[in-house]
């Protein structure tokens, strides 16, 4: 399929592309005054896992982009709107009844929230030629109704690994070792644990690591189990992209860190410092990588309202605002940290570092634990 050239904010980036950028055409979520009018072109079905919207992740931040776009906030009535709403599949042989039900139901836009969905989303799209989707963290579904956006994780991952190694360095913290909490392996959560290796390495070239899948999105007790293994051995940060299964290694730190101890989570895809929350006001979450799934929906659902819908692969890094990191834990993350991690943030943004996506590319870096499988 041809890669087409489009921008978001700072510019999309289109896979394989190397033609010179139009100017960026901003997209933005209606304001109010149009909300109306918006509503009465547009509606969306938003399909998950098992795991919800109430992740306070992935899935959430999904949701987050659909009510901005349709000027909701989110609250106890937000989850089924007369224009948007949300189902949830409690195992995977209900996304292809899920999808199907959502075709016949005839919404504009049907979003699908993670590899997880493709082959369903593959199959039920062939059928339906007419029907717009949206699948999130795939780029292979080559059809002329599939949307596929993915994100340069790599990236944003880089930077909450290089401001854990920054916080180390400023803790005094001698030889620190840094863990990956892992939900289901694939390409897309190796560019996570790649991404924060290779940032903790930037700071710390000689400090070492540990990985752990859970096989699972939705087992927080199975990362609390390994997180208090690992904190008990030393660990000092661990880094999940697990969706609700990393929630279990932050309930961990929280616990440590009320008893004293130094010890960090460090969260994924949504800003996670209220699920650390303890003393009222502090955080056992020192960061998070932030992966800016609401843009994804607020552009495709621009895209369905104005007629402009297309089938291509998009990705988003931290050129374009896809990926970042929190700065909310102002306690732990100082002032002094922040400026280096954003010099690192630039140095990314012109191409003076290059962060690979694959573990074959992250195992060619000096360094780089040759005992790292990723799963």
């Amino acid at each position: 399929m041809k890669l087409v050239l489009l921008t978001l904010a700072a510019g999309l980036v289109i896979l394989g592309s190397c033609q010179k950028k139009p100017e960026p055409v901003p997209v933005q979520a209606a304001p109010p005054a149009q909300v109306q009018q918006v509503e009465k072109q547009v509606t969306v079905r938003l399909l998950t896992d098992a795991t919800g919207i109430d992740d306070k992740s992935f899935n959430a931040a999904a949701w987050r982009g659909i009510l901005e776009f349709y000027g909701d906030t989110w609250n106890a009535t937000s989850k089924r709107g007369t224009l948007y709403d949300v189902v949830t599949a409690q195992t995977q042989d209900m996304y292809v009844p899920n999808l199907r039900q959502a075709v016949d139901e005839q919404y504009s836009l049907i979003v699908a929230t993670g590899f997880t969905f493709a082959d369903s989303v593959t199959e039920v799209a062939t059928d339906s030629p007419d029907q717009n989707f949206l699948i999130v963290d795939v780029d292979w579904i080559n059809l002329p109704n599939v949307l596929n956006i993915v994100f340069a994780e790599q990236e944003g991952s880089y930077l909450v690994g290089a401001a854990a190694a920054f916080k180390a360095q400023a803790d005094g913290i001698v030889d620190p070792k840094f863990g990956f909490i892992g939900g289901i392996a694939s390409p897309t959560i190796t560019k996570f644990e790649v991404g924060f290796i290779l940032g903790v390495l930037s700071v710390l070239p000689n400090a070492q690591f540990v990985e752990y899948y859970a096989n699972d999105w939705g087992r927080p007790d199975l990362a609390k189990t390994q997180a208090k293994n690992w904190f008990d051995s030393g660990v000092y940060a661990i880094y999940s992209a697990a969706g609700g299964t990393g929630n279990g290694a932050i309930a961990q730190a929280k616990e440590y860190r009320l008893q004293g101890k130094n010890v960090w989570a460090i969260g994924v895809d949504s800003d996670q410092f209220e699920e650390g929350l303890f003393n009222d006001s502090d955080s056992a979450v020192l960061t998070s990588m932030l992966k800016r799934v609401e843009t994804a929906l607020i552009y495709t659902l621009n895209a369905v309202q104005k007629d402009a819908f297309t089938g291509e692969i998009i990705s988003l890094g931290l050129k374009e605002d896809g990926v970042g990191y929190a700065t909310t834990n102002e306690k732990a993350l100082t002032q002094d940290i922040v400026s280096q991690v954003d010099a690192v943030k630039q140095q990314i943004v012109s191409g003076q570092i290059k962060v690979v996506p694959s573990l074959e590319e992250a195992k060619a870096v000096p360094n780089f634990p040759q005992d790292i499988k990723c799963q």
